[in-house]
């Protein structure tokens, strides 16, 4: 008999396979005490095992393809960073030196710090690095322990073709595991933001997340069927289920193909209405794979990665540096750079926190809220965003502004930052674009005035389905309440597009929303014509808009805006997905 799971699908796809359950609990961490004599043979055994999990990583990163796209090696090079950063490579030997504690212990409770922060921050994305932290803790505390036999080591040689079950999956054995052949993966915890999630759509291997007690409810070698679409898995499928997953399999293999040739192709669409497609980044090593598609330009580029693991914020001089690389690289293409964006001020030391979180981060001081409240943190920001204008096509965006006297502040600190620079001889583009990041709803209701005083409008859709629907998306318990297509979220949008149009005000979307292939259409039909994209699901939006006609969208979209019922609004957005 027939069972279906159902989970957050992270990659489109789909995939028939045996079952391969797979478990690594977490390694159970005690306390005890070190005799003084004996703390730097500890510090020694800790500083052995920190060498021990980057050679482990450096292997894996030898054994990547020659031509593997290096968005691909930049998520091993990100955990090769983490084990050589001095908040992990160092910070737990000073615990272990003042506390007189053992390795694993010090190592546990930096980690904890570490999370700490990570779990207070707002954006969903930065929220998930937590993951991160957690894959290369684990991988140290594993050596520690003498439990060196990780996930991959253990993996029966019988893996081409299966469907990996597992409590939660690392960047790394998911490298390792494709490189088996491993169809898909199933994993019961993960988000749709996290590392793996990403990796996993760069890959293109169907994978459902958040699939609860999957490796209780399903059973070794069993068959399965993961359709990454929808985020189901069904298990023991039926002739017919097979039959028309296999079709599926067939009909994606032929849509790959037909993209890869759109690749260096604009995106018009049939009835030759021209949309721009711009990629989101927060590392530099993506830009690199971002190029070769073609793209527009830099659509958001996130600065708060900068700031991080640091005991002290970045000054001009190397953030201007690093801002530098991507207009250059981008060779007059325009890059958007967006202003810090983080829920505290992640530079301070953990103890001092509190004050700045306060009871609920996500309504609290984050964002352009902190940066005017600490204008030395913001100004020397700003000043690197203002002096790399003058080397290309440079906007930079505000996030989570909510109320015109915000406006007015940013804009007299911009002020004052070309002050600054003219006074010191220094070069900028004095009409350099200010936009703002439209994801509170009060800031969408009003978007209007917005885009009377700015120079452009990016809709933040993660942030903005979330406040306007009262639902945290990372939280199991209500993220089946996180509706992209409800009738209250699709009319903040719509308003949003149209305050652009009436102002003459250039309106882009930045958030999940840009880069789902399901929702293209319909936001073709709102009037948007600028998407902004994670690089993986550009060449799918491309198809989708090179294969439209928008005016017959445009008058789609028009009596689908008057639905309210959830059902009806979801049938009307799959029956346009069909033209």
């Amino acid at each position: 008999m027939a069972l279906m799971l159902s989970g957050t699908g992270v990659s489109r796809g789909v995939a028939i396979g045996p079952c391969q359950i797979l478990r690594h609990d977490e390694p159970e961490i005690l306390e005890y005490a070190i005799p003084r004599p004996l703390l730097m043979d500890e510090v020694a055994r800790f500083e052995a095992a920190i060498k021990k999990a980057k050679q482990q990583l450096k292997q894996i990163r030898q054994q990547i393809p020659a031509g593997t796209s290096p968005e691909i090696i930049a998520f091993i090079d990100a955990h090769l960073l983490m084990v050589e950063d001095e908040v992990l490579s160092h910070a737990p030997v000073k615990l272990i030196k003042r506390l007189q504690c053992n390795a694993e212990w010090a190592l546990k409770s930096q980690r904890d710090a570490l999370v700490t922060v990570f779990d207070v921050m707002d954006d969903p994305y930065l929220k998930t690095r937590r993951d991160d932290v957690d894959h290369v803790v684990n991988r140290i505390q594993r050596i520690l322990l003498s439990q060196s036999e990780h996930m991959h080591e253990v993996l029966l040689q019988q893996t081409r073709g299966s469907v990996i079950v597992t409590d939660e999956l690392s960047p790394a054995d998911m490298l390792l595991m494709h490189q088996r052949g491993v169809a898909a993966f199933i994993t019961e915890d993960g988000a749709a933001n996290s590392h793996t999630a990403i990796l996993a759509r760069s890959l293109g291997i169907p994978t459902v997340v958040g699939a609860h007690h999957a490796c209780r409810c399903l059973m070794q070698n069993e068959p399965l069927i993961v359709d990454g679409r929808y985020g189901i898995t069904i298990a023991s499928p039926d002739d017919n289920a097979l039959s028309f997953y296999q079709s599926c399999i067939e009909h994606d293999k032929a849509r790959a193909i037909a993209l890869k040739k759109l690749e260096k192709l604009p995106a018009v669409s049939r009835d030759g209405c021209a949309v721009r497609l711009m990629v989101n980044l927060e590392l530099t090593e993506e830009v690199a794979a971002a190029r070769q598609l073609d793209v527009d330009g830099i659509g958001l580029f996130r600065t708060e990665m900068l700031f991080l693991n640091r005991t002290e914020p970045p000054d001009e001089e190397e953030q201007y540096q690093l801002y530098a690389k991507l207009v250059r690289a981008f060779k007059g293409r325009p890059v958007t750079i967006r202003t810090l964006d983080i829920g505290a001020d992640k530079y301070m030391n953990i103890d001092q926190l509190d004050e700045y979180l306060g009871a609920n981060p996500a309504l609290g001081l984050r964002a352009i809220r902190l940066c005017l409240k600490e204008p030395r943190l913001f100004l020397p920001q700003l000043r690197a965003i203002l002096r790399v204008s003058a080397l290309g096509k440079v906007r930079m965006m505000v996030p989570m502004l909510s109320n015109m006297h915000e406006v007015q502040q940013l804009q007299r600190l911009v002020m004052m930052s070309k002050a600054v620079l003219r006074e010191k001889g220094q070069s900028f583009d004095a009409a350099m674009p200010v936009g703002a990041m439209i994801e509170v709803p009060a800031a969408a209701i009003a978007a209007e005035y917005f885009a009377r005083q700015l120079d452009f409008l990016s809709i933040g859709t993660n942030d903005l389905i979330q406040y306007t629907l009262a639902v945290d998306r990372m939280d199991a318990n209500v993220g089946y309440l996180y509706d992209p297509l409800h009738p209250a979220v699709l009319h903040l949008i719509h308003m949003i597009i149209e305050a652009g149009a009436r102002s003459s005000t250039p309106v882009s979307m930045c958030g999940e929303m840009a880069g789902d292939p399901r929702f293209t259409a319909l936001l073709l039909g709102m009037g948007l014509r600028e998407f902004s994209m994670h690089a993986t699901t550009l060449s799918e939006v491309k198809g989708v808009i090179n294969d439209s006609d928008v005016a017959l969208f445009t008058q789609q979209v028009s009596a689908l805006l008057k639905l309210h019922d959830p059902a009806e609004i979801a049938a009307a957005v799959e029956a346009l997905n069909q033209y």
